[in-house]
């Protein structure tokens, strides 16, 4: 029933946005390298604004980073003059490290992502075997958003929904008649997030699918990633609701959890592992942060051996 209560109001934010004022004003940019879709949302009448997923450029070769896709982003921002309210992470990503932290530095606004991180700072926090300077408890982050969240972009209402599943943190933002999806769901032709990293759960993705699917089926979905499906040409990160039940071929409508979850764990396992996640899972645990320098004054990322 809170469920019901809660979807209830996720339909009346992208009702009342359509229906009481301009909409929301979006621009995405797509990191092609790490195929993912950055995105920028803001109210065309106060002008505050929000930037959702954002990339820090890494070469993990060399251990260079530099913001050659964030400074797009960013003169962006400030050519459109908008006010950055928030910067917006769907959850720790592993293919990508966050500039979310540059872009807080060069334009202000909140940085928030879900409470449930606490649990994957946690688990990793092990894993790279961090120190005491890590505190584990999501204090790098402005905003830890719980499931049925309000707030809002200017005067734009929003919404966080806990959609776990592909991580336990992850988070979904309704703003406006937009909803950004994070990693869950990637167009039709592609399929669904993986469900096989440290407290993934290919049960959790699906009723999280589920959930997202229940919207209207006119409801625009704003994806994290695209990876061009065989036989697609181009980089497409926009969907609907109702494209996603019709034709996703993982999750449309008739599939059921048991078959779905065997298809994800059977596919999982065929997968290797994001060539970044290890310098992205550090960083972006940290709310985007690199590692504080050692005592020469270098920062280093850990490669655990044998773990993963």
């Amino acid at each position: 029933m809170a469920d019901q209560h809660l979807m209830a109001a996720a339909q009346q934010i992208l009702e009342s946005q359509v229906a009481s004022r301009p909409h929301a004003v979006l621009r995405s940019f797509f990191d092609e390298p790490t195929n993912t879709a950055s995105h920028v949302i803001h109210d065309p009448v106060s002008m505050q604004g929000a930037v959702i997923d954002s990339v820090l450029d890494f070469d993990a070769a060399s251990g260079r980073t530099s913001t050659k896709s964030a400074d797009a982003l960013i003169a962006y921002v400030r050519d459109t003059k908008i006010s950055l309210e928030w910067l917006l992470e769907t959850h720790a990503h592993a293919d990508h490290l966050s500039a979310a932290p540059y872009i807080q530095q060069q334009c202000g606004g909140t940085l928030a992502i879900g409470r449930e991180i606490i649990t994957v700072q946690g688990v990793f926090g092990k894993i790279f075997n961090i120190g005491t300077e890590f505190a584990r408890d999501g204090s790098e982050f402005g905003r830890l958003f719980v499931d049925g969240d309000r707030f809002s972009v200017g005067e734009i209402p929003a919404l966080a929904l806990h959609v776990p599943g592909h991580t336990p943190a992850d988070m979904a933002y309704i703003i406006g008649d937009i909803v950004f999806t994070g990693d869950t769901l990637f167009m039709p032709d592609f399929g669904t997030a993986r469900a096989d990293f440290p407290g993934g759960d290919a049960h959790q993705l699906y009723h999280s699918i589920r959930r997202l699917l229940s919207l209207p089926e006119s409801t625009r979905l704003l994806l994290c990633h695209d990876y061009k499906a065989p036989g697609r040409d181009e980089y497409i990160w926009e969907t609907t609701v109702g494209a996603e039940r019709a034709g996703n071929v993982h999750a449309h409508d008739g599939i059921s959890e048991e078959a779905f979850c065997a298809m994800r764990n059977a596919r999982d396992a065929t997968l290797g592992m994001p060539k970044l996640i290890l310098p992205s899972v550090q960083v972006n645990i940290r709310a985007g942060h690199l590692p504080p320098p050692e005592e020469n004054g270098v920062r280093y990322l850990k490669l655990p051996m044998n773990v993963l």
